[in-house]
């Protein structure tokens, strides 16, 4: 009888402090950036603890579709590919313009810096932006191998999680136009955001 008693008395207390730590339910998931690409999906963990402000941008980018057909514009071998330019570098757009994708973002306003400790390793998923710390928009990258010299200088808002090989088969650009993809980019057909979204109008 007193066992029981016990038993129940730990239950009501456990239940007192909350119903998920009575029924043992999983904390919340990583929030994650699916990009359908030709070859299948690449599936990047954002990181809201370290760059919340870009993480909303991203997931409300994703939301409203505007990522769907945007083109790697930009795709240096050993560095990066970077694509994003919702403005000139999206296929299905009536604003689409190959020449000048890279030069495009949102309607929304720039982003502020939010430079971490995150490094830049391979398959990290970094804000582009202008000269301006406060100047990333919608525009991003991945990294093919890890880029030390970004530390600090960018905002690092993901990793590559699943289908790092699919990034690497992305098409690369002409090294002496400094990585511009100039004819038949690789796009991003879809994105998609899974694990609910911390978006709240950024």
């Amino acid at each position: 009888m007193q066992m029981i008693r016990s038993i129940v008395g730990i239950t009501v207390f456990c239940c007192i402090l909350g119903v998920s730590m009575c029924y043992g339910a999983p904390a919340s998931k990583t929030p994650q950036l699916i990009l359908q690409l030709k070859g299948g999906q690449v599936v990047i963990a954002l990181d809201r603890e370290h760059a919340p402000k870009t993480v909303a941008r991203i997931e409300k980018l994703a939301a409203e579709g505007a990522y769907d057909h945007v083109v790697f514009h930009r795709v240096i071998g050993g560095f990066m590919a970077q694509t994003g330019d919702v403005q000139f570098g999206k296929k299905d757009s009536s604003s689409y313009d190959l020449s000048r994708a890279g030069t495009g973002g949102s309607s929304y306003p720039n982003l502020p810096a939010e430079f971490s400790d995150v490094a830049f390793d391979r398959g990290a998923v970094g804000m582009a932006r202008a000269a301006a710390p406060d100047s990333g928009n919608s525009q991003f990258f991945i990294c093919f191998q890890p880029a030390p010299f970004l530390n600090h200088q960018y905002t690092v808002f993901g990793k590559v999680i699943k289908g790092m090989d699919l990034v690497d088969k992305i098409k690369r650009g002409n090294s002496e136009e400094n990585g511009a993809v100039t004819s038949d980019p690789d796009e991003i057909i879809k994105a998609s955001v899974q694990n609910g979204s911390s978006e709240k109008g950024n």
